[in-house]
């Protein structure tokens, strides 16, 4: 299924041998090279040799863009009704990021040396993946984003990954994918017992530098735990 994808992953180590590895879903319409900046504004120490993977989504048809094609890792029918979910592309980019998680496993990487994280349309695959992913993860990290099929979790979800460490972040200005989704997305999981570390900031639908110093943080608190 990694195939799926049509060009390969961008990939960069922040050492000679990767014992750990960080895969990064971008949001709608951008592609892996969005993220990749960031790597260097993380402020890890140098004890951690990550290995960080930025996939490309696929390019298909996207509805509340009236239908233009542009890389989506689902279909989004509206900005305002996430209830109107688009199952069968969330499945697909489940297999897709299930395999990168394969192929990390393959290369030497244990599941519990994985973290999958996104931003927006890529978040609510990393959380809608790992809550499901039958075995256990370092963490999933989940920015400006929502908690897709919401009504599905607590029946499909895996115990493997009941203790996983979530991290949630979300701009309180965000137009795109509104504050109140984030923040009950939040309150289901915690509902749910899941240990989700919540953070909001002063911003809109992007990523600021203290956000990026908070993951930073929380990327070493689970690796080096």
């Amino acid at each position: 299924m990694i195939n799926a994808l049509i060009d390969p992953p961008i990939e960069i180590e922040t050492g000679a041998t990767p014992d750990a590895s960080v895969i990064w879903l971008h949001g709608l319409g951008a592609d892996g090279n969005d993220f990749v900046p960031i790597v260097s504004e993380l402020s890890l120490p140098d004890s951690l040799s990550i290995r960080f993977i930025f996939p490309h989504a696929p390019v298909q048809p996207v509805t509340c863009n009236g239908g233009y094609a542009m890389r989506s890792w689902y279909d989004i029918f509206s900005l305002d009704d996430f209830d109107h979910e688009d199952e069968a592309g969330l499945i697909a980019s489940r297999k897709i990021l299930t395999s990168l998680i394969e192929n990390e496993n393959r290369r030497g990487i244990s599941t519990q040396r994985i973290i999958i994280m996104g931003f927006s349309q890529g978040g609510a695959v990393a959380l809608y993946t790992g809550l499901r992913h039958t075995h256990s993860l370092a963490g999933i990290g989940a920015l400006s984003t929502y908690l897709p099929l919401h009504k599905t979790t607590s029946n499909e979800r895996s115990m493997e990954n009941q203790a996983v460490p979530v991290f949630m972040a979300h701009g309180l200005r965000d137009p795109v994918v509104k504050y109140e989704y984030g923040e009950k997305s939040c309150a289901l999981l915690k509902e749910l017992d899941y240990d989700v570390h919540w953070k909001n900031y002063d911003m809109e639908h992007n990523v600021c530098n203290e956000e990026i110093i908070d993951i930073g943080a929380w990327l070493v608190e689970c690796l080096e735990a």
